[in-house]
């Protein structure tokens, strides 16, 4: 089957023509169209009391994305909560810890990143046992970190401070695409929730992680390519490996 169209389930590259996706499109004339599959949706304040959980009982708090440092500084402003200096933060990547700059004055704050390695956080739980963790996130998360703050007998608490939800596709023609990808199985569910009469036919489908190829072939899809490999540790380069053997 030859591949002209292409759907990305991510926000459009604000310059697309410099990113590797518009390398790839130039390469092999492809049409690559971006749409987000999901969409992000803060719970209110009085959602949150409801699960009875102070943010000030805890005296660190991880962040695995910039989405979860937004909605805890949002919903601490909303329920009137001031951070004291004394909160420690742990953050998946160093990306994320930079961005506490827009609501905390980073110098003068304790805190930590791992690199998006685990093992680093396995070793900063080990060494912060006697701490109290909250674990900010989505109704829809990865079992990583609760894992490890188990393991370790840790006390914690995961805070569900927003919502991941299906974006609205009723604009778009799912079958005018020959290759769809995926990054998440949150995508993975909005495409049969916007389209529950979806079949695959002859469409290649694309995943980026495991979690998302697991969600994927238990939906029953036939994964074409998938990545990160040890020769395509990108998405782009497994597609361009794949284009490249037709």
């Amino acid at each position: 089957m030859k591949i002209k169209n292409i759907l990305i389930s991510q926000p459009k590259p604000s310059e697309l023509e410099k990113s590797p996706y518009g390398e790839l499109a130039k390469k092999f004339n492809l049409n690559i169209e971006f749409r987000k599959f999901i969409k992000v949706e803060g719970i209110t304040a009085k959602e949150f009391r409801k699960d009875r959980i102070n943010i000030l009982d805890y005296t660190v708090v991880i962040f695995t994305s910039r989405n979860a440092v937004d909605h805890y500084f949002r919903i601490a402003k909303e329920m009137r909560t001031e951070i004291p200096d004394s909160m420690k933060y742990f953050c998946i990547s160093e990306s994320t810890a930079y961005y506490l700059q827009k609501y905390i004055q980073f110098r003068k704050r304790k805190i930590f990143h791992c690199k998006e390695r685990f093992d680093i956080l396995t070793e900063l739980v080990k060494k912060h046992k006697n701490e109290k963790f909250l674990l900010p996130c989505s109704d829809i998360h990865k079992m990583e970190i609760p894992n490890i703050l188990d393991t370790h007998k840790a006390i914690y608490k995961k805070a569900v401070i927003y919502k991941t939800i299906a974006s609205d596709f009723s604009d778009v023609d799912i079958c005018s695409f020959d290759l769809l990808i995926f990054f998440s199985p949150s995508g993975i569910k909005s495409l049969f929730k916007n389209f529950p009469e979806f079949k695959q036919n002859n469409c290649a489908i694309g995943v980026f992680g495991s979690s998302t190829a697991k969600a994927a072939q238990d939906a029953g899809l036939r994964l074409t390519i998938q990545a990160p490999t040890s020769t395509a540790p990108s998405m782009t380069m497994a597609i361009e490996q794949y284009l490249s053997q037709k």
